[in-house]
């Protein structure tokens, strides 16, 4: 939109200054050249004889040629979105602009079918463009906007590619889905990807995009209706503009190293344990070597991202970009990596005077992925015997140390050798991701005050990969055959294809008309969106029983009606009403259609006359909306129908010599329907001093009620122990506050700083009918013992809170073994005495973000901080007591060090040591993100180009009280999980 702007900013000079006036001044003439901060020059700018009306613009090379009447002249230059500069005639020859940030915010802000004028926007819309993304090593989008927006937690993993989980507000949802909706140039994306594929956004390559604007409240995302119930996200990619053409080519490199691992005993701690408190055949167990098994697992690794960019207009009319991308990112932890190369292409001609914009966006993305076994090999590195080599003479494994029974065979209970099992274990896959979207928005002749717009885009998803286990591998042995009392290795290899397909169209009227003092915008349209299994193959070879079964999944159909009322009168009072009528394929014809609808109403207080002047209040803006919007993305596709199932090889009848297949009915809830949310939002926009300072307050209430969750169902009620029903509701309240601020501001040295901070409170608040005793659903699988889990949803809860024994300690505070309080006093400890204890979302979350220029240098840094959010430490429960190194007298495996802490031995009346509440801990912490130096070198380096070199560390430091390797776990459960790298980074960005 920025551009566009500029476009009809170099119209309108056109049109009203007049070269034929400057002829008639003087004959005296100045030259120069107007560029921005980077040295890149500015076509179009406006350039004049201040208090006259001779002026001109710049041509395609920045560059103006200007009359002056005397050496007192004053030249003013302006271009949109910077600040306009005052320069003597004598210093024109080389006039440099400031961008001015905060118009820039105040054009416009995506929102559903259309565009708003910031002021104007009456619901919580955040907008965040290219210029204020963070700064490092950005492998995929959502890292470009983490800690940025209020009311926004991204929440990234360790591995190269890793989904990162995004969650606004909170979410809305126990068991559907909680992630948002998100749109892609208009096309409304799946959050479902084939198998071999991290996640939805990996595929696209962060420097193609331009803006991402976040819908928070229902009445902002109503017009979404049915998708929209965790918010929206709208994605814009950068597009072509008029004039020269332009080339840009950014490369990085990041030198990726392990920042922290896992706190295990080290080889000689762990002799002096087993000599001490060991059995005398495992003290000869014992070895000899020093092996630090992380070290051998991890590495540092070499990421490099290269994209070049061309964008100008063919024939002078059409504007075009074309951009091509790659990254390498191999994983710290060895053997397993993310490669994409990304084409992308966007034509957006205007054609017919101005009557039909055409936007047509075209992607090609092929990734490349190698897997592991990620909490096998991590779990494995942690417990394994610290005294044991990773290679073993004779061994017919490889070469590589493994367990083994007396009599010679592999032992099977123990762990495998981790570094064996990353080396001999290879998993695959490539991909194919073609998306695009064409939209046709056509100003009717006859009736200019209509527009008619459609919309059609295709989401086509291929990927294929394999496994294949070494027929030497320790891991292949536990998948082969028994034979003669010997267990055979045959390797294992097994591989798929898969594809999914997302077809969208929108079509829709939008109505414009100026009465008055009232502005009135009306849009109503229809929506189709088809979601497809186009295929699904696997195979297994070389195993003993191939599996036969073939995945399929139905189609999913979602249609709507949609529309949206604006009304605005003198840009001070402003109303938005929406209504979406949904229908989904996934739930009965009586349930089936879902009514959404939104209003809201802005007060624009700093247009009302007592303000409009002030030199202190620039901006102002109350906001009050209330919006519903639905749920209905659950993994039971069409849990409604009643369904038989043909039982597997397992299940076969034989009569005789005929084998019979049997058939069994599945269980099924016929009275399945939407999950809905209802919110109210009050905020408040605020500039000051000529929007020096910038910001937004917002107080949002929303509560989930029919919520969709998958739970036990009561013996009988059934055909099946467990699945989807509507069975309560759920309530967030939250406060979100912004600031942003160019604390200095000069020629030379610009210093900016964003803070935001939020505060959520969720509870569940209903489940619904219940039996006497009922306490909750119990949820958060863990490690230790057998089917444990250490979360529960509850009543008058948050949800996934910790589900525990209450500890006891001795004086000197350490945990008493077998040792909890009783506290439904009834003499004995059993799961009545378990309570809920903290909770894994946090209570506040903090974004700092600080920018400084000082002439060509730049300086940037991002911090991050969460407060109130606990972990549970699945590390030190699972293996940090004696048991966990001494279980057999057949083999050894190290132990975490907080059995110094604990001196726990064994397990104690049978599950309580796992769920006990010392291994829930505070996980608060701060985290500088990011630091990055640059350096601009303008033209006068090299002619034909600005170069800007870059210096930086990403994941710098961490402050917490936790110990474990990293606080932040979105599952608030802390097992064997991919640490996240430390990046030194090089990088640089040339425009020619």
């Amino acid at each position: 939109m920025k551009k566009s702007l500029h476009c009809i900013l170099l119209l309108c000079s056109i049109l009203f200054i007049m070269p034929s006036t400057i002829a008639q001044i003087a004959s005296k003439t100045v030259t120069g050249v107007v560029m921005d901060q980077k040295g890149e020059t500015l076509i179009g700018a406006s350039v004049a004889i201040k208090g006259t009306s001779i002026g001109t613009i710049t041509d395609v090379n920045g560059k103006f040629t200007l009359p002056v009447s005397g050496k007192s002249a004053i030249i003013a230059v302006s271009f949109v979105g910077f600040e306009t500069k005052e320069v003597p005639a004598a210093q024109s020859s080389k006039i440099v602009l400031i961008e001015n940030s905060n118009e820039l915010k105040e054009v416009v802000v995506q929102v559903g079918y259309g565009t708003v004028k910031k002021k104007d926007a009456t619901g919580s819309v955040s907008q965040i463009a290219a210029k204020d993304f963070n700064k490092g090593q950005n492998v995929t989008p959502e890292s470009l906007i983490s800690g940025r927006i209020s009311g926004v937690n991204v929440t990234g993993g360790g591995a190269p590619g890793a989904k990162a989980d995004i969650r606004i507000r909170g979410g809305s949802s126990l068991n559907a889905s909680n992630d948002p909706l998100i749109i892609l140039d208009g096309l409304p994306l799946s959050n479902a990807v084939p198998s071999g594929s991290t996640s939805i956004l990996s595929t696209i390559d962060p420097n193609d995009i331009e803006s991402f604007t976040v819908l928070k409240d229902a009445s902002a995302a109503a017009i979404y209706g049915s998708r929209a119930a965790n918010g929206v996200i709208v994605i814009t990619t950068k597009k072509g503009t008029k004039g020269r053409i332009k080339v840009n080519f950014s490369s990085q490199v990041g030198v990726n190293t392990v920042a922290n691992t896992v706190d295990v005993l080290s080889a000689d701690q762990y002799r002096a344990l087993v000599n001490d408190k060991g059995s005398a055949a495992q003290k000869a167990l014992l070895g000899t070597a020093n092996t630090n098994w992380q070290d051998e697992i991890f590495r540092t690794a070499l990421t490099v991202n290269n994209n070049i960019s061309v964008s100008g207009a063919l024939f002078d009319k059409v504007p075009v970009r074309l951009s091509v991308g790659n990254v390498d990112n191999p994983g710290i932890l060895k053997n397993t990596s993310f490669e994409r190369t990304t084409t992308s292409i966007a034509i957006n001609p205007v054609l017919f005077d101005n009557h039909l914009k055409i936007d047509i966006s075209g992607n090609l993305s092929f990734g490349k992925n190698r897997f592991q076994d990620e909490n096998a090999v991590i779990g494995s590195a942690i417990g394994f015997d610290p005294t044991q080599s990773v290679y073993q003479a004779g061994s017919r494994y490889g070469g590589y140390f493994e367990w083994l029974e007396p009599n010679g065979n592999l032992a099977l209970l123990p762990a495998k050798n981790p570094v064996a099992r990353l080396n001999q274990n290879e998993s695959r896959s490539t991909s194919t991701r073609k998306w695009g979207n064409v939209r046709l928005d056509y100003k009717l002749h006859f009736f200019e005050d209509m527009r008619v717009v459609a919309e059609a885009g295709i989401d086509r998803f291929d990927s294929n990969g394999y496994t294949q286990v070494s027929n030497l591998s320790a891991n292949g042995y536990q998948a082969a055959a028994f034979s003669s009392g010997n267990w055979t290795n045959v390797g294992n290899y097994s591989n798929y294809t898969d594809a999914l397909q997302n077809k969208n169209l929108n079509t829709y009227l939008n109505y414009t008309k100026k009465v008055g003092g009232l502005n009135v915008d009306a849009t109503a349209g229809y929506n189709y969106q088809l979601f497809q299994k186009v295929k699904y193959e696997s195979g297994e070879t070389r195993q003993p029983t191939p599996n036969e079964d073939v995945t399929t999944d139905p189609d999913i159909n979602l249609q709507s009606f949609f529309g949206r009322l604006n009304l605005g009168y003198e840009s001070r009072y402003l109303l938005t009403l929406n209504y979406r009528r949904d229908g989904t394929s996934r739930f009965s014809k009586e349930n089936r259609w879902g009514n959404f609808a939104g209003a809201a109403f802005a007060w624009n207080i700093a247009e009302e006359s007592f303000l409009k002047d002030n030199n202190t209040v620039s901006g102002l803006k109350l906001r009050v909306g209330y919006g519903t919007t639905g749920q209905q993305d659950i993994s039971a596709s069409y849990d409604y129908l009643r369904r038989v199932t043909l039982g597997s090889i397992n299940t076969q009848y034989v009569f005789g010599n005929t084998v019979y297949a049997t058939a069994r009915p599945e269980g099924y809830n016929q009275n399945i329907k939407w999950e809905e949310l209802s919110e109210m939002n009050v905020g408040l926009d605020y500039g000051f001093f000529n929007n020096r300072i910038t910001g937004s307050i917002n107080y949002f209430d929303k509560k989930s009620s029919d919520l969709l969750a998958d739970v036990l169902v009561p013996d009988g009620a059934n055909l099946r122990n467990q699945g989807f029903n509507n069975i309560g509701s759920l309530s967030t309240k939250g406060l979100e506050f912004s600031i942003e601020s160019d604390i200095v501001k000069t020629d030379n040295l610009r210093w900016n700083v964003a803070f935001n901070t939020t505060y959520i409170n969720q509870k569940i608040t209903d489940l619904g009918a219940t039996v006497p005793g009922f306490t909750g659903y119990a949820v958060g699988d863990i490690s230790g013992g057998q089917g444990n889990k250490i979360q529960i949803n509850s009543v008058g809860s948050s949800p996934n809170s910790f589900f525990v024994f209450e500890q006891l300690y001795d004086a000197n505070k350490r945990p008493i073994q077998g040792a909890y309080v009783d506290r439904n006093q009834d003499g004995k400890i059993d799961d009545g005495d378990r309570y809920k204890f903290h909770k894994a979302a946090p209570d506040y979350t903090f974004g700092l973000f600080s920018t400084v220029n000082y002439k060509k240098f730049d300086f940037t840094m991002n911090w991050r901080a969460s407060m109130g959010n606990y972990i549970f430490d699945n590390v030190s429960s699972d293996k940090g007591y004696l048991l966990a190194g001494l279980r057999r007298d057949t083999d050894l495996s190290n132990v975490s060090s907080d059995y110094l802490n604990t001196r726990f031995t064994a397990e104690d009346n049978g599950t309580q040591r796992y769920l006990s509440n010392y291994f829930v801990k505070d996980a608060s912490f701060i985290k500088l993100d990011n630091v990055t130096v640059g350096y601009t070198f303008d033209k006068s380096l090299l002619k034909v180009a600005t170069l800007r070199f870059t210096l930086g560390v990403q994941n710098v430091l961490t402050l917490t009280k936790y110990n474990g390797i990293d606080p932040e776990r979105f599952s608030g459960i802390d097992g064997n999980v991919y640490p996240r790298a430390r990046t030194f980074l090089f990088g640089v960005n040339a425009n020619f």
